[in-house]
């Protein structure tokens, strides 16, 4: 019996040396995962501020770690062992480290960045899971807030049209309420967006949890509830305000609302709440819930959350005191950073403005000297070029001095020969003007000899008649004196017969005057020719020279007279003899 004994006491100390000592753990926060190793001891706060110390927070009252079981959400109690909770028996187990309690307002709250950061994340989830309704301005709003506190300030030459294209940033109501494309909605959020210049990550959160902070289901936790057990269900929602009850479809507006300065008690038994109001003068609130792990939570919620009420409006613990000062130093110390970094930045840009202004002049220099290069050039070649043309055109000016200097003596010469000629043509007109008038005296005279000539041809005539008669008369003597010969027949040829034959007789019956008068016309007629002669000789040479004179006046391009235009007379003048 001992030695059973003894082996059954061996088989429970191996069992024991078998059994493990510690646990594996997940915990998933809104931006990092994390893994631990438990000890089997260990209670929920001893996991809780392992956490807490791994991301360095220290406003811990507001989170808490939470998980799920048989499709309900659970809070991991501080006082209780971990294992020996309703937790999940996967190995690692998961626990989500979130936010179990919102404050009133959180720009006097939350102290730490990590705190603001936690909540930034947590609220947007919930915003764009439609958890916490808004509206689409107030969407795209916080949407900008969140590009800002992402991306950082918007520079239009970095963020290009779709650089939001794999951020969610809208919720999948909004987007389809309206009949937009991702690029038009990305625009407008845009537009806000550059707006934000300037602020940095932890303020643009800040500034996103302010509005967020207003929406209606904002930091509210929804159980359904009936008033009593046959009731129609109702809806309770616990928030940092207090208690409030709403209609089954609508979450926004409460139909009544208990706020925890106005309530005295609240007690659970069992299936049934209990609210009694500070005023004895209202009546007592109850409401009922069927499942036994949601009253405990809507219990731990109730509880949290009046006691965070009521620390809120006491004076901060010196912990807090502390925490504050701290994030206040932190806060200047980082914003005069950030007043470094923007004068640094700003002076950086402003060096790579005047680099790029610098590198633009280079260029510029560098153009206007290539330029001013070609132009030496061209300016090299237009002045061999001009100096070879300063050599024709001083060769050119040259012949043109030779050839002004020979019109100079050209023009000497022509102006002796236009005096000459002057002379000529006063002497060739003096010429002209006397013989115009010798014409006119010849063509009186041409007249006057011609009337003379009449006369005297008509005196002719008469002498003619006269020796006719004087004939006839001879014949008529003759006929008388010697009657033997026949009488000659009569007419002119026997009257000619009878004069030679009268001047073969030696028989001169002429008359004195008339001799004289025809030794006068034929004088007269000699001296005439002769004289006509001499003219049309002297009028043959002044032709001959007004003709020469012509000729050299064509010669000399012009510049004589031009006699026969002058005097047209000259070249139709004409001696009627």
């Amino acid at each position: 019996g001992e030695g059973a004994f003894a082996q059954l006491k061996m088989s429970i100390l191996g069992l024991k040396k078998k059994q493990p000592k510690t646990f594996k753990v997940k915990v998933i926060t809104m931006d990092a995962e994390m893994e631990f190793s438990c000890e089997v001891k260990w209670k929920g706060k001893d996991l809780f501020d392992l956490v807490c110390r791994t991301i360095g927070l220290r406003e811990t009252w507001f989170f808490g770690l939470r998980y799920t079981v048989k499709d309900t959400h659970a809070w991991l109690k501080p006082d209780k062992r971990v294992l020996d909770q309703e937790v999940p028996k996967d190995s690692p187990i998961t626990f989500h480290f979130l936010a179990k309690f919102f404050p009133e307002k959180v720009e006097e709250e939350l102290v730490q960045e990590i705190t603001q950061h936690l909540f930034f994340l947590q609220v947007k989830k919930q915003i764009l899971d439609e958890e916490i309704f808004c509206s689409p301005e107030a969407s795209v709003l916080l949407a900008s807030y969140a590009v800002q506190a992402k991306y950082g300030d918007y520079d239009p030459n970095f963020h290009k049209p779709g650089f939001l294209a794999q951020d969610e940033l809208l919720p999948k109501r909004v987007l389809m309420q309206y009949q937009m494309t991702p690029e038009m909605w990305e625009e407008k959020i845009t537009a806000w967006y550059a707006e934000h210049r300037n602020i940095a990550r932890d303020e643009a959160e800040m500034e996103y949890l302010k509005i967020a902070q207003d929406l209606d289901m904002y930091g509210v936790s929804y159980f359904p509830i009936t008033q009593n057990k046959r009731d129609k269900e109702l809806l309770l929602g616990v928030d940092a305000q207090g208690l409030h009850i709403y209609s089954p479809n609508s979450k926004l507006n409460p139909n009544k609302s208990f706020p925890w300065s106005g309530i005295r008690n609240i007690s659970y038994s069992e299936k049934e709440f209990t609210i009694k109001p500070l005023d004895k003068k209202k009546d007592v609130f109850k409401f009922y819930s069927s499942q036994l792990r949601v009253n405990k939570l809507i219990l731990q919620l109730c509880i949290g959350n009046h006691d965070l009420f009521m620390r809120r409006r006491k004076v901060d613990s010196i912990e807090v005191q502390q925490m504050k000062a701290q994030a206040k130093e932190e806060k200047a110390r980082k914003k005069m950073e950030r007043q470094i970094l923007a004068r640094e930045k700003q002076m950086r840009e402003d060096a790579e403005r005047a680099k790029e202004e610098m590198e633009r002049r280079l260029f510029q220099l560098q153009d206007e000297a290539r330029m001013a290069n070609e132009a030496l050039l061209r300016s090299e070649e237009t002045a061999d070029l001009l100096a070879e043309k300063a050599q024709i055109a001083e060769e050119e000016a040259k012949l043109l001095a030779h050839k002004a200097a020979e019109a100079e003596q050209e023009r000497q010469r022509l102006e002796v020969t236009a005096l000459k000629t002057k002379e000529e043509h006063r002497l060739m007109e003096q010429k002209m003007r006397e013989a115009e008038q010798l014409a006119v005296k010849l063509v009186e005279q041409s007249e006057r000899r011609s009337k003379e000539a009449d006369h005297l041809k008509q005196d002719l005539n008469e002498a003619k008649d006269a020796e006719r008669r004087a004939k006839q008369k001879l014949l008529e003597i003759t006929k008388t004196t010697y009657p033997v010969n026949p009488p000659p027949p009569s007419g002119p040829e026997n009257m000619e017969m009878q004069l030679e034959m009268a001047t073969s007789h030696r028989l001169d019956f002429k008359d004195p005057d008339m001799k004289r008068l025809s030794m006068e016309i034929e004088r007269e007629r000699l001296e005439y020719m002769e004289k006509s002669k001499h003219l049309q000789d002297q009028l043959k040479e002044l032709k001959s020279e007004i003709e020469s004179l012509k000729l050299e006046e064509q010669q000399q391009a012009g510049d004589g007279f031009e006699i026969s235009r002058n005097r047209p007379e000259l070249n139709s003048c004409e001696v009627h003899l």
